[in-house]
């Protein structure tokens, strides 16, 4: 198993440094309580109007859609997401409405909202021992088709869940990446007063 080589400079909670997206996965289940824990603690996430614009679709590694799921993904993210325990497709509504109307309107922050829920579903998952891997190597097409999506929403990414595996699973190039990323340091994303690059 990797370790994490993360630094901080502030006080930082260590379910944040903990939380990495590998691509070796170990093959086993995972169990419907587990990964209904990780979308519990999603679904918890802030929304505009709390009108929480996310969809999960999801397919279990041993069940009927599996392979269905799988060929969802380009075929690079395919060879390590066959590990996995679980495939799950992130999809938000870019339409909403005042509850009890049907004067549907744009959404303008759907991605973001749904992005809020993703990290929150990611954390769960680290804190149950698990670890997620969101992706955007999709036929993005091919998947509104087979999983029935309606246009007004957006197919955002996929997301492999399950347990950490051995990183020589991983063809040599990738083994050598298998270990948590560092981040740019807070000065070059951060900025006091109007936009700096």
């Amino acid at each position: 198993m990797a370790t994490n080589p993360r630094a901080v400079t502030r006080a930082v909670d260590s379910l944040f440094l903990e939380r990495w997206s590998p691509r070796a996965f170990d093959s086993s289940a995972i169990a419907q309580d587990d990964l209904d824990t990780i979308f519990d603690a999603a679904r918890w996430a802030p929304s505009a109007f709390n009108y929480q614009p996310w969809r999960f679709l999801y397919a279990h590694r041993d069940s009927a859609d599996w392979s269905r799921f799988l060929r969802l993904l380009l075929p690079f993210n395919q060879a390590w997401v066959q590990n996995a325990g679980a495939i799950v497709f992130i999809l938000s509504d870019t339409l909403m409405a005042a509850p009890g109307s049907e004067d549907y309107k744009p959404s303008h922050s759907h991605s973001f909202d749904a992005g809020a829920a993703w990290a929150l579903l990611a954390l769960q998952a680290t804190r149950l021992g698990y670890h997620t891997h969101g992706m955007t190597g999709v036929d993005f097409d091919k998947a509104r088709a087979e999983l029935a999506v309606p246009e007004r929403f957006r197919i955002e990414a996929a997301v492999a869940i399950g347990r950490q595996g051995d990183k020589a699973v991983l063809p040599e190039a990738l083994q050598a990446r298998e270990e948590p990323s560092d981040r740019k340091p807070i000065e070059a994303f951060a900025h006091s007063g109007n936009f700096a690059g």
